[in-house]
């Protein structure tokens, strides 16, 4: 398999040419909203930032300025003539308000549809999705008030990114500080995705597995998960219900998702067993370790001259076992890592395992192989087979959802 990457360039910069309008309210947490105009930047979006009088005694409009090469907006009486109606036109030239952070103060206002100061009349005069992170202090955050007035806002239909938990501040710990970045990306760029996968419940496996042979060794294979995880984070960017079981990976657990970590075959098939029941598709795209230790070594083995001998046994075939009990309404996918005879190795795996379609790897591939970031799959179902041309692991990832549900559609 071979050929240029499809819009590389692109692959990581999910908000390229998305229009952000940024919301910096009263809060020490300003500073970190600071550096998310520079990675919205970065990530090729552009960023116009609206700050209330109580922002600026944290960090100033300048630096706003400086990081998103647009003016910064503050005065809804402004005498220019480019801000007399900033507050009814800054939100039609923008794709997404996001209000970060957001305090207890501001929440209560958005709450109650109040309009004393510039950004609250911009939220007010808004059309397009507003996205709000909650900052404040852990006591703040609980009083009855305050849930309250985020349950409002939820029910406008305002996107309320739940605050992180760790230390605060003002030294409390607790639930109050400003969201992960990651997280916050997350859900900005599921705004823009198609919600095709709503409702769906999604079970993905990643990863390798990690078969013990004596304290200090194991049996495994060189998958990095990165696929996996691609096709996880996607999907929960479409709206589904995702669970992701995870074998031992060097990745960071993907946002808006459930990740269940296992190490071993065993593990990762009572994993999916305990939620085939329920799940609307499984994708199987964890290298299963095929073979481990007939015998685990309760101690390390030591060195000795000549010759050690393994004695393995098979690992359970998850894959099959789901071909057999799935329900029939779900939609089973397998993944087939292969050196030669793509095209045939997985028309023979669709058909022995009972699934309903095969994504075949090329593990031979300078680019295509394991630990890469990019990916050249062959999707071969009972219509026929196609390869997709090579791309990122989330572009292949996001490729491989609408060919599912394309199968669903035709079912």
């Amino acid at each position: 398999m071979s050929g240029n990457v499809e819009q590389s360039s692109c692959s990581q910069k999910m908000l390229a040419g998305r229009h952000v309008l940024l919301g910096v309210t009263g809060s020490i947490a300003a500073f970190k909203a600071a550096g998310w105009v520079r990675n919205l930047t970065a990530d090729s979006a552009r960023v116009t930032v609206v700050m209330t009088r109580a922002a600026e005694r944290f960090v100033t409009g300048m630096t706003f300025a400086a990081l998103s090469g647009n003016r910064v907006y503050r005065d809804m009486f402004s005498e220019h003539p480019d801000e007399m109606m900033a507050h009814i036109t800054l939100s039609r030239d923008a794709d997404v308000l996001l209000i970060a952070p957001a305090t207890a103060h501001t929440i209560a206002r958005l709450a109650h549809g109040m309009a004393d100061d510039l950004l609250s009349t911009v939220v007010l005069a808004a059309k397009i999705p507003v996205v709000v992170c909650p900052a404040m202090n852990s006591a703040m955050f609980a009083h009855p008030a305050t849930r309250k007035n985020i349950k409002r806002l939820e029910d406008i239909g305002y996107h309320v990114v739940p605050p992180a938990c760790g230390e605060l501040a003002c030294g409390e710990e607790g639930a109050g500080r400003l969201p992960e970045w990651e997280l916050v990306r997350e859900r900005l760029v599921s705004l823009f995705r198609p919600q095709d996968l709503a409702e769906k419940r999604v079970v993905v496996t990643a990863g390798p597995t990690r078969e013990p042979l004596d304290p200090a060794r194991f049996l495994s294979n060189r998958s990095s998960g990165k696929m996996g995880y691609a096709l996880a984070r996607t999907a929960a960017r479409r709206g589904a219900d995702v669970t992701l079981i995870s074998g031992p990976t060097a990745l960071t657990e993907p946002p808006l998702l459930t990740t269940i970590q296992v190490t071993t075959a065993l593990q990762m098939r009572d994993q999916v067993a305990a939620l085939a029941d329920r799940a609307d598709i499984i994708v199987k795209a964890a290298a299963v370790s095929d073979f481990k230790p007939k015998k685990y070594q309760h101690h390390k083995i030591k060195k000795a001259r000549g010759t050690y001998h393994l004695d393995l046994e098979e690992t359970p075939d998850i894959l099959a076992e789901l071909g057999e009990r799935r329900h029939r309404g779900c939609i089973l996918v397998g993944f087939a890592a292969e050196s030669e005879n793509h095209e045939s190795e997985g028309r023979r795996k669709l058909t022995r395992k009972k699934v309903d379609l095969i994504v075949v790897n090329d593990i031979l591939g300078s680019e295509t192989g394991f630990d890469v970031d990019t990916n050249q799959v062959t999707l071969v179902d009972k219509n026929g087979s196609r390869q997709l041309p090579l791309l990122s692991k989330e572009e292949t990832a996001d490729r491989i959802w609408d060919h599912i549900l394309s199968l669903s559609a035709g079912r």
